[in-house]
């Protein structure tokens, strides 16, 4: 099966093709068919297995056939929720990746930040919305956005928004829809609370269960770091020193931290690149095309940019930020120790990220070994060194043959 088979119109498939993709994921499969149909779709399935996709590109397809809107009558037509910040931010990424070649616009609201660029891009006009709840219905009673025209409505990670606390919201927000629309539900779990909900918002929905990959890749050694945040980048540049790992793949939650990263280990002499939604398909091309020839040492990348990503040998991943979503740690570890290879995944976690590794270790039924001996540890996380903990950190894989590192060492430019 390929998108080409599915009917996608040309400008998505252009962009599909830009990034290297031919097949469907099983998710986007089984749900594409039913979205171009103008279905509903009640979908259980995990992050990381391509769902985004599964919902953005039908819904740009359609919104593409309807034709141009009047740019100074361009209303919302679609509406996608997400419980996180970051969340919503891959989301509207992957919109942009998708429908670049489509004109139609894009927009990302969330909570944490200052209204205004947010509320100057919906006056200028927008095709398609990504939303936290929170912001999304302050900016509503502020009379910025109104959702009468909406075609399309996806509420994503329904579980999470439900575990969040969302649930009130959601349900308010709902209310101010299109009886007449095309509704998509999308949640890792099915508990009854969850099941109700999509009673609400789904009329005669077709269902789509995509299970679970592999916890975990088997071939992979993982360990955690605790550290303040001011020094995660001095403990990564101490780690590249001393690992020699042939190539490294480092993830950053945002762009602009990963730009920042990148900029640091330059400083270091450390040859490193950025890959992120900000730079142009060609710039990420010629990044990725420089870490696979060796001619960049480390690779640091947002999760949206990483997708894709297949690297032979990839010896170590670095968790600078751990994923607010624990799927999105097995996806991430999961980029080394493919195949016939073994591998390391490094994380670093500062307080405010602690939650996060509970929800990793649940999920993983693993509890990750701790590394305690290293220059900038954070001894405030009693609650995990009780319980596991681990003073060698994993030697390398590449360590003793890899002699000619692809950055200089320190001290030397």
């Amino acid at each position: 099966m390929t998108f080409k088979a599915l009917g996608i119109i040309e400008p998505i498939l252009k962009s599909l093709q830009a990034e290297g993709y031919e097949n469907p994921t099983p998710i986007q499969e089984k749900s594409i068919p039913i979205l171009m149909r103008g279905k509903d779709l009640l979908a259980c399935a995990q992050t990381g297995t391509g769902k985004t996709a599964a919902f953005a590109i039908p819904i740009l397809h359609h919104l593409y056939n309807q034709g141009p809107q009047n740019r100074a009558e361009r209303k919302i037509k679609a509406l996608i929720i997400t419980p996180t910040r970051e969340l919503a931010i891959q989301v509207a990424e992957s919109f942009t990746v998708y429908g670049r070649f489509t004109k139609l616009r894009t927009t990302v609201i969330f909570g944490g930040v200052k209204q205004g660029p947010q509320t100057q891009a919906l006056n200028r006009g927008v095709d398609i919305l990504v939303a936290t709840p929170g912001r999304l219905l302050d900016l509503i009673d502020q009379g910025y956005i109104n959702l009468s025209h909406i075609e399309y409505f996806v509420l994503d990670e329904a579980d999470h928004m439900l575990d969040m606390g969302f649930i009130h919201t959601i349900r308010k927000i709902i209310t101010l829809l299109p009886k007449k629309r095309q509704s998509l539900f999308f949640s890792a779990t099915m508990p009854p609370a969850i099941v109700k909900l999509s009673g609400k918002i789904l009329g005669d929905p077709e269902e789509v269960v995509v299970k679970p990959e592999q916890k975990t890749a088997e071939r992979v050694e993982q360990a955690v770091y605790f550290v303040h945040k001011k020094d995660k980048v001095k403990l990564l540049i101490h780690l590249l020193d001393t690992k020699n790992a042939d190539s490294t793949l480092v993830f950053s939650r945002t762009k602009h931290g990963a730009n920042k990263i990148v900029k640091l280990l330059q400083r270091a002499n450390i040859s490193s690149e950025a890959i992120h939604g900000n730079k142009t398909q060609a710039a990420r091309q010629k990044a990725l095309g420089n870490f696979k020839s060796g001619d960049t040492a480390v690779l640091v990348a947002t999760d949206i940019a990483a997708r894709g990503i297949d690297v032979e040998e990839l010896a170590l991943v670095v968790n600078y930020n751990l994923p607010n979503v624990p799927e999105t740690y097995v996806h991430r570890i999961g980029r080394t120790g493919r195949a016939s290879a073994s591998g390391i995944a490094l994380s670093f976690c500062d307080e405010e990220e602690r939650a996060y590794l509970k929800s990793i270790q649940k999920l993983t039924g693993q509890r990750i070994p701790i590394i305690k001996d290293h220059p900038f540890p954070d001894d405030g996380a009693g609650e995990f060194t009780q319980t596991s903990q681990s003073r060698n950190p994993p030697k390398s894989p590449t360590a003793n043959r890899n002699k000619n590192r692809r950055y200089p060492p320190r001290g030397r430019s």
